[in-house]
């Protein structure tokens, strides 16, 4: 791609997507009928050892044997389905089966209860379920409350009147027309928790692959002969996109891994596969960070780009990434709603701990509550157009709390950030995780970089802890590297090391060691848990 100039490529980026548009016949049937049809697309692996990969000639004829079983099914344009599948290829097959007859695919965490199964299906409607023996149970226990789920089909071995998925499958005619969807057709939608209210069904439309192009382009260095691993899981949206759906537009080759996420394990696949590009949640790159020597016990010399999105990348994650694999993390900030759309990029100087600049095509502002535009310098909302092409359309059944989200022009995504003098943009926090004590605005981020880039710790989460005196203070959950070294004089050093890279008064007042911090299965850190923990601990 050459010499990267990021004002050049901003100015003469245009968008094209044609009117006509559907993301499983752009992404698959157009590779399946040129020059790269036997060009395998998708290496899987997972933790008992098994390896399967396919190209893109079968991932069209199952992309297209699937449509056909939903159509079979009575599925029509429009209808909904509920994908809870871990990383299998069933994954990949069902979501593009799906899209290619305008059926709405609706990823979801296999680490859900029953009873957010059954808000995802009755919320949306869904009239299927896709999943497998292991995690059909909580399905079995809310069934009877889901009146417009039909079918569950199974991935495996079916009992009773699930649906075999292998069956579908084996009656399904390779030969299958796609639906003419538009591009502002719905393709899928995403559930996001707020921190207020039940989940809210993100709707992407078809436009979502291509209004990406930026993202693998400029952001992941995407190259036609690269191999693209994820490390996370594809029911959440990062991976989705990043390690899914938009390599795949350009023709480029994905791995996914079946399994629990375990550094050394990802440092052998990185080996095998000759991976050249890694994306990764910041939680992730500190596991990766904590294998001693692996830069020297393997041999990760394919690898030459590395991205990481889903939290606050610490600056000193970023310098210790590059001082042992002499490799940068270009980091990104986005969400369900518009994947990332601030980022560093390769050939753009790097300043450890900013979100970097708005990738080309996304116009972005830091705005008021209102969405108007704030000086330079100052803390607002990030704000993108709301013609944005990567943007979501609506939360699905949900206009009153849509129409909140979009002002003049703008969504207000939420996140508080400022930019600087070189027109870099920095994550302040949500506009709720900004803690209120004794006078001082404290971004619960800044405090939780300081606290990391002590020799000590592995991780942190910092939240606010009632407190009599001053209404909240800042407390801080710490992991170390070593539990056994947990003490009060650590606290204190901790703090005091807090105190001289952050500031003063951006410290923890209270310090709690725990072995691990409570995370969803994409990897964020549960705040609200810890916030709730903490009330109950001050029964507050």
């Amino acid at each position: 791609m050459g010499d990267f100039n990021y004002e050049k490529e901003f100015k003469k980026w245009k968008w094209d997507i044609p009117e006509k548009y559907n993301i499983g016949v752009d992404i698959v049937d157009k590779h399946a009928e040129s020059r790269s049809k036997n060009k395998v697309v998708l290496y899987w692996e997972n933790a008992e050892g098994f390896e399967k990969k396919f190209t893109f000639c079968e991932m069209k004829n199952l992309t297209n044997k699937f449509g056909n079983a939903l159509k079979k099914l009575g599925f029509k344009k429009g209808d909904r389905f509920l994908l809870r599948l871990p990383n299998l290829p069933e994954f990949h097959v069902s979501f593009l089966g799906g899209v290619k007859i305008g059926a709405i695919p609706i990823p979801s965490s296999v680490m859900f209860r029953g009873h957010e199964i059954e808000y995802r299906i009755n919320d949306s409607g869904s009239k299927a379920v896709i999943t497998t023996p292991r995690y059909v149970g909580e399905i079995d226990k809310i069934r009877d409350k889901c009146p417009t789920l039909k079918h569950i089909i199974i991935v495996g071995e079916a009992y009773g009147d699930q649906l075999s998925y292998s069956e579908l499958m084996r009656e399904s005619s390779y030969y299958l027309k796609a639906e003419p969807t538009n591009r502002d057709d719905m393709a899928f939608f995403c559930y996001t928790s707020g921190t207020k209210g039940n989940p809210k069904g993100a709707v992407h439309l078809h436009r979502w692959v291509p209004g990406n192009d930026p993202s693998v382009i400029f952001w992941q260095q995407a190259k036609e002969n690269d191999l693209i691993a994820h490390t996370g899981d594809l029911n959440w949206i990062f991976p989705l996109g990043n390690g899914f759906l938009y390599p795949w537009r350009w023709g480029v080759s994905t791995l996914i891994y079946d399994g629990r996420f375990d550094p050394v394990h990802w440092f052998k696949l990185i080996e095998k596969y000759e991976v050249t590009n890694l994306a990764s949640l910041p939680t992730a790159y500190r596991l990766f960070l904590t294998v001693k020597d692996a830069e020297k016990n393997y041999d990760l010399s394919s690898l030459r780009h590395c991205i990481s999105a889903g939290e606050p990348l610490n600056p000193e994650v970023i310098k210790e990434w590059k001082r042992r694999f002499n490799l940068d993390v270009y980091y990104g900030i986005g969400m369900t709603e518009i994947m990332v759309y601030l980022s560093n990029f390769r050939g753009m100087k790097i300043k450890p701990g900013s979100c970097g600049k708005p990738q080309p095509g996304h116009v972005c502002s830091v705005v008021d509550l209102e969405g108007k535009p704030q000086p330079r310098g100052e803390s607002g909302i990030i704000a993108v157009k709301q013609n944005d092409p990567g943007l979501f359309k609506e939360y699905w059944n949900k206009p009153e709390i849509t129409a909140k989200s979009f002002k003049n022009g703008w969504f207000l995504t939420g996140d508080v950030l400022y930019q600087d003098e070189d027109g870099y943009y920095w994550f302040s926090g949500r506009d709720d995780d900004l803690i209120m004590s004794n006078g001082y605005r404290i971004s619960s981020f800044e405090v939780e970089s300081a606290i990391i880039s002590h020799p000590e710790v592995l991780d942190s989460a910092v939240v606010t802890s009632p407190d009599k005196m001053l209404g909240v203070v800042v407390k801080a959950y710490v992991v170390l590297h070593n539990n056994s070294k947990a003490s009060d004089e650590l606290v204190e050093d901790i703090q005091e090391h807090t105190k001289n890279i952050a500031a003063p008064y951006r410290y923890p007042v209270e310090i709690e060691f725990v072995k691990e911090l409570p995370k969803t299965q994409s990897g964020k850190i549960k705040i609200k848990e810890l916030r709730g923990l903490e009330k109950k601990k001050k029964e507050v």
